[in-house]
């Protein structure tokens, strides 16, 4: 096969599985990395291994989207040796791309530990905690924005959280799956809820004085909750649901029912009055508050 059209054909590969391929592509056995299509400039999600020798072979992924490809040219069955060194092909690429997104993500993490150190207590006057009506608990801040920390099971911080005056979040570039925001003692608990944002987290545990995991969004829930159970095994387990009940699907009760039944974890989702807003228990606590369909 003529280089050009299998390259060709590899780009089609990764189009095929939802990944926009780079403009160029370097067919030398080697391992690159490309920014994916919707990432922050500078990044280098997207990830290729491609080879020419022999029957033309290749493997991609994203780290953004966790997906992973295997291609190899013609569709033919492949001989004992060829077999035999596409599969060498594709374990060093696989080895090679979970190497470097781990030095990746190391480096990010030494960043943000830099920030969580500079940063000072967060104030609680802070127009975002007013808003909620929560305390700052463990947040700090640098200049108007809020640093609100997100570890692993192990304690190690790896990433943070931004929300500024306006409630604008955003996170850091780095490791973000299967981290969380706790609050609340973790020593030795016997019940541990976990939810999505923060402070959804702050207000349940200012209400019920539970240790709280704070997951940060919906797709996080179930890596957060089976870190859960594997530290603090003996602990009952709440999955507290955002009710997206006005959104298609009800991400918000679809991803904690899944995250509920994968571990073994109850599940309790916030009921609002009819015609009321809000989705979250923050935004139930709310409502108590003004008494709007509550006694």
């Amino acid at each position: 096969m003529i280089a050009h059209e299998a390259t060709d054909q590899f780009r089609a590969a990764m189009r095929d599985a939802g990944i926009a391929p780079p403009d160029v592509i370097e067919a030398d056995g080697q391992l690159h990395r490309f920014r994916v299509e919707g990432d922050k400039a500078g990044s280098r999600n997207g990830w290729y291994s491609l080879h020419l020798d022999g029957r033309a072979a290749g493997v991609f992924g994203s780290w953004r989207s966790g997906a992973r490809s295997k291609w190899a040219a013609d569709g033919k069955r492949m001989s004992s040796a060829e077999r035999e060194a596409f599969s060498r092909l594709i374990e060093a690429a696989k080895l090679k791309a979970r190497a470097e997104h781990r030095a990746e993500h190391e480096a990010r993490a030494i960043e943000a530990q830099a920030e969580w150190k500079r940063a000072a207590p967060a104030d609680p006057m802070h127009p975002y905690l007013q808003k909620k009506a929560v305390k700052p608990h463990m947040l700090r801040q640098v200049g108007g924005v809020l640093i609100v920390p997100l570890y692993d099971a192990y304690g190690l911080l790896w990433n943070v959280q931004r929300i500024g005056f306006d409630g604008g979040k955003r996170f850091r570039s780095g490791r973000a799956g299967g981290l969380y925001s706790p609050l609340g003692d973790l020593k030795h608990p016997t019940r541990i809820l976990v939810c999505e944002g923060w402070a959804t987290g702050a207000t349940l545990h200012e209400e019920s004085g539970l240790p709280v995991l704070c997951a940060m969004n919906a797709g996080n829930l179930l890596p957060v909750a089976q870190s859960a159970t594997t530290a603090w095994g003996g602990a009952d387990l709440v999955i507290c649901a955002d009710n997206d009940r006005r959104t298609a699907g009800n991400p918000g009760v679809a991803a904690a029912t899944a995250a509920a039944k994968a571990t073994g974890a109850r599940l309790i989702v916030p009921e609002f009055p009819e015609g009321a807003s809000g989705s979250d228990f923050n935004d139930l606590a709310a409502l108590r508050r003004k008494g709007a369909g509550y006694a």
